[in-house]
This record gives structure tokens, C-alpha cells and sequence, in this order.
């Protein structure tokens, strides 16, 4: 048996459960408030306390995922 092959380099690295959590959170905030400015988003999610860098992490794998997408005033809404 031969071994398996390395997996393929990503740039977004592995995805863990808390980001998908997070990417939860954020839909569901969304989906309760309409369109929302990210700073604002970030606010009704808890963002502000999330390890450095994970609410906007969470937010592009969101809209990378089409679960969000942005309105042409810069908005965040869900799809």
C-alpha cells in the first residue's frame, strides 16, 4: 500500500470548528438585522473580543463561501 499524498498548500490555511462557529455567528446576526456595516457586524457578534484577526478571517471565508456577500454601499448581507 502505498502512503497517502501531502495535501495541497492553501493559502487560508485548515479551517477549525471555531471558524465555522464564527461564520455561524455571523450569518445569523445577518440574517436578524439585514444589511450591516462590517464594523458594526462586528459589534453585534462580539468581534471586538475575538482573537486578533478572526472576525475578518470569519467574514471573508463567509463571503468566499457565498453565505454573505457586500452591497454596493459597503454593506454585508447575507445570501
Amino acid at each position: 500500500m502505498s502512503p497517502m499524498p501531502p495535501p495541497k498548500p492553501t493559502t487560508e490555511g485548515p479551517r477549525d470548528r471555531q471558524v465555522l462557529h464564527e461564520m455561524g455567528q455571523i450569518v445569523r446576526a445577518l440574517e436578524a438585522h439585514g444589511p450591516t456595516h462590517p464594523d458594526d457586524l462586528r459589534q453585534l457578534v462580539g468581534g471586538q473580543w475575538w482573537e486578533e484577526g478572526r472576525f475578518d478571517r470569519a467574514l471573508a471565508l463567509a463571503a468566499s463561501d457565498g453565505l454573505v456577500h457586500r452591497t454596493d454601499d459597503g454593506s454585508v448581507v447575507a445570501t
